[in-house]
C-alpha cells in the first residue's frame, strides 16, 4: 500500500514567494516528477486531488502556483485577470515555469532525470509553452488546453513528447487553433500525438466545469466518461516516455 503524503512545497520565482503542493510516496525512492498546472482558476485542491493522483501511480507531482502567493480566482473577472497578467508578461512566466521546474527536480522524492509537465485548460497552454521552449521535459500532457503559441519554436528545439487530450466540442479552442497547433508540431518536427474526444466540452476532466458553466454561463462541463478515458490515455503515454 502507497503511503501517499500531499505537502505545501513554497518555493521562490524572483521575488514571488509561489505557493505550491508536492505529492509523492513517503515509502518509495525517487520517482519521476510531473509538473501539473492549474487551471485559470488558480491552484485549487481540484489541483492537488490530481497530484495525489499522480503519486498514487508513481510519480512525484508538483502541483504548480503560476500566480504567485498560492492566489485563486472567486469568479471568471478575478481568474481572466490572473492569468492575463501572467500570460501578458511571458519573461515573467517563464521565470515561474522553470522555478517550479527546478523544485521539483531538487526534492529528494524526485528523479530528476524523468521529468515531465501536465495542465488543464490555462495549464494545458503552459505546459505545452514549456515544450515550445525546450525545457528538458520528457513528455507533456494537455487537457483542455489553448493551443495558441506564446514561443516560436524552431525546427528540433521541442524535446519532450506531446499529447493533447481535446474536447471535440470545445468552442473556447476552435477549429483554427487546433488546425494551426498540428502544422505548427509538423514545421518543427516534434513527437505528438492528438486525442479528440466527440462531444466533450472545455473542462471536461473537472468534476467542478458543469456546475461552473451554469452559474457563469460559460461552455463548460463534465464528462465523466471522457475525463477517465483521457486519464487513461495519459498513463499509458506516460508510461512510455518515462520508461
Amino acid at each position: 500500500m502507497a503511503n501517499i503524503e500531499v505537502k505545501p512545497l513554497n518555493y521562490q520565482a524572483g521575488e514571488t514567494s509561489m505557493h505550491g503542493h508536492i505529492a509523492y510516496d513517503a515509502d518509495a525512492g525517487p520517482r519521476p516528477g510531473i509538473l501539473v498546472v492549474h487551471e485559470w482558476w488558480g491552484l485549487t485542491e481540484y489541483l492537488q486531488r490530481r497530484a495525489r493522483m499522480l503519486a498514487e501511480i508513481g510519480y512525484t507531482a508538483l502541483a504548480v502556483d503560476m500566480y504567485g502567493g498560492g492566489k485563486t480566482a472567486a469568479n471568471p473577472d478575478e481568474a481572466g485577470a490572473l492569468m492575463n497578467g501572467v500570460l501578458g508578461n511571458m519573461d515573467l512566466a517563464n521565470e515561474r515555469i522553470q522555478a517550479a521546474y527546478d523544485a521539483l527536480a531538487n526534492d529528494p522524492h524526485t528523479d530528476s532525470t524523468r521529468m515531465g509537465a501536465m495542465g488543464y485548460c490555462f495549464g494545458g497552454a503552459v505546459s505545452l509553452h514549456a515544450a515550445r521552449l525546450g525545457m528538458d521535459l520528457r513528455g507533456v500532457v494537455s487537457f483542455h488546453g489553448s493551443l495558441g503559441k506564446t514561443h516560436e519554436a524552431t525546427p528540433g528545439s521541442i524535446k519532450a513528447r506531446i499529447l493533447v487530450c481535446h474536447g471535440a466540442a470545445d468552442v473556447l479552442v476552435p477549429e483554427e487553433q487546433v488546425a494551426g497547433f498540428k502544422a505548427e508540431m509538423e514545421s518543427t518536427g516534434a513527437d505528438y500525438e492528438f486525442i479528440a474526444y466527440p462531444g466533450a466540452l472545455h473542462g471536461f476532466a473537472n468534476p467542478e466545469a458543469t456546475g461552473k458553466g451554469e452559474k457563469y454561463g460559460l461552455p463548460l462541463a463534465y464528462n465523466e466518461e471522457v475525463d477517465l478515458k483521457s486519464w487513461k490515455d495519459m498513463r499509458r503515454f506516460l508510461n512510455e516516455v518515462m520508461a
